[in-house]
């Protein structure tokens, strides 16, 4: 039995990252229907919309709706311009960026019409979100459930993660972290033990992991700063 409770993260972690990171590649059964609309050359993706003001924070059912920026499975870095609105891979002096370590835990991305200044704790961006669940294409909409957030320091500055769950998956079942514990042992491990390294040694400090409530704070925290920002312009 203990044999068994010790190799299931192994096993998961394994599944997580088998994914190939080739763009084409992370395709799977349920892609939304959005990602049809979705223009693409190389370094970048214009959506149908403008993917940081083009679509609201939050879903009539109060789910949220994620700009997907990183597929499960994914190293390559890109992310949601500001100024345009389009999704565009991260340029280095060499060459496009890629993590250096082991592809992302989950699709991960940033909730649209959200923005935490550094003086309401965050990091002056969008709101990060890792999504639980199998890879979607880059630049997919995702309808998505809040069950909890890492805070976490990165180089001594606040950048907290919140997680989610996408909705037609396994992982929807799950409504909160003491759930996602029981129901997917190993999970959480895997997703702070991959956010506390994947920028070497020391960069990453995970402060807590905080349940259900204290991420629904911050998101609406994060949409009215939004709103208040874009009232002044």
């Amino acid at each position: 039995m203990n044999t068994l409770n010790l190799s299931f993260p192994l096993i998961l972690l394994i599944s997580l990252f088998s994914c190939k990171n080739e763009q084409k590649e992370l395709i799977t059964s349920n892609q939304p229907d959005s990602i049809k609309e979705i223009i693409i050359d190389p370094y970048t993706i214009i959506g149908e919309h403008h993917f940081l003001n083009g679509y609201e924070a939050k879903t009539a059912e109060g789910n949220i709706n994620v700009v997907v920026e990183i597929p499960t499975g994914s190293v390559d870095k890109w992310e949601v311009d500001k100024t345009d609105g389009s999704l565009k891979w991260q340029i280095l002096e060499d060459g496009p960026r890629k993590v250096n370590y082991l592809g992302y835990p989950g699709n991960y991305g940033m909730i649209p019409k959200t923005y935490l200044p550094k003086d309401l704790g965050g990091d002056g961006d969008p709101l990060d979100v890792i999504v639980l669940g199998p890879a979607v294409k880059r630049g997919s909409i995702i309808e998505c459930k809040i069950i909890g957030v890492i805070e976490l320091l990165d180089r001594g500055e606040q950048d907290d993660k919140l997680i989610a769950v996408m909705k037609d998956t396994p992982f929807y079942l799950v409504n909160s972290i003491d759930e996602l514990k029981q129901s997917f042992n190993g999970a959480l491990d895997i997703v702070t033990t991959w956010f506390s390294n994947y920028k070497g040694p020391g960069k990453m400090e995970i402060q807590t992991v905080a349940e259900k409530e204290r991420a629904d704070e911050i998101l609406e925290a994060s949409i009215k700063a939004y709103k208040n920002a874009n009232e002044t312009h």
